[in-house]
């Protein structure tokens, strides 16, 4: 019997991620040789916010540049992926297994949480894909529910790719006036060590109690979006969760690059 996909939780740092030479882009292009190829990839990215869960049944899901002031080059990359319906399905029928209100979209595209990782990690472009929004108001709990819920996708040939942000205070990036190279805050490091930590030793609570537990919680994400995703990330691993830091980098002083594999 084949060992269930892992669920990885991404670091996607700046969409510059795709085109720098750096630490995180490197260490991405190598991932699939670890972690081998789905059948499918589910992404579940902080830049899709809706009320409620909702999947894309999109068939040709077009490559969202939902961004500005960057490089003309960064607008003419493309993923062209295939999207994933009877996945969309799939996943929309677990979570409604599993109690949750579920809505579809027919035409969502893959926003930069989805396409810049996946253009780095499965270039070719040849696997279904679909994604699933957050709800930035449900908190972690929420999340982590989502994740269990989706649990079975991992036996069935699915990579879920949970892309958001260890670190993501851009607040204090736009004021410090940070480059690709600075030095991170040690508000930064501390924060990333406190998850790395947690995530090892499987704490579960104290990372659902986050905001009120962790070190610079609040000054590393003044809002929750790009955290929520490594919730899925940790419900899909099941109990007892067991997760694996695979990279640990920084870029622009407050984006901590780490990738996590929840098996």
């Amino acid at each position: 019997m084949t060992e269930p996909m892992p669920a990885l939780f991404v670091s996607h740092g700046s969409p510059m991620l795709a085109l720098d030479e750096s630490g995180a882009h490197h260490f991405l292009k190598g991932l699939s040789r670890r972690i081998g190829r789905p059948e499918n990839i589910l992404v579940v990215s902080a830049h899709w916010e809706t009320g409620a869960p909702t999947v894309s049944t999109a068939q040709e899901p077009e490559t969202i540049h939902d961004f500005g002031g960057f490089p003309e080059a960064l607008y003419r990359l493309r993923y062209p992926a295939p999207g994933a319906p009877a996945l969309a399905g799939e996943t929309a029928k677990l979570l409604e297994e599993a109690g949750l209100s579920v809505s579809r979209e027919g035409s969502r595209g893959f926003d930069h949480g989805a396409w810049i990782p996946l253009m780095l990690m499965y270039p070719e472009a040849e696997i279904p894909v679909t994604q699933l929004s957050i709800q930035p108001s449900l908190g972690p709990q929420h999340h982590y529910r989502l994740g269990q819920a989706l649990q079975p996708l991992r036996d069935r040939g699915t990579l879920i790719v949970a892309s958001g942000a260890v670190t993501h205070d851009l607040e204090t990036f736009f004021r410090s006036g940070f480059t690709r190279d600075s030095e991170p805050p040690e508000s930064v490091d501390v924060f990333a060590e406190w998850v790395a930590d947690a995530v090892k030793d499987a704490r579960l609570e104290d990372l659902l109690d986050y905001r009120a537990r962790a070190p610079h919680a609040v000054q590393n994400h003044p809002t929750e979006e790009h955290f929520l995703p490594l919730f899925v990330a940790c419900g899909a691993a099941g109990t007892p969760l067991r997760a694996e830091r695979l990279h640990n980098s920084k870029a622009y002083g407050v984006l901590a690059m780490d990738v996590y594999a929840m098996h």
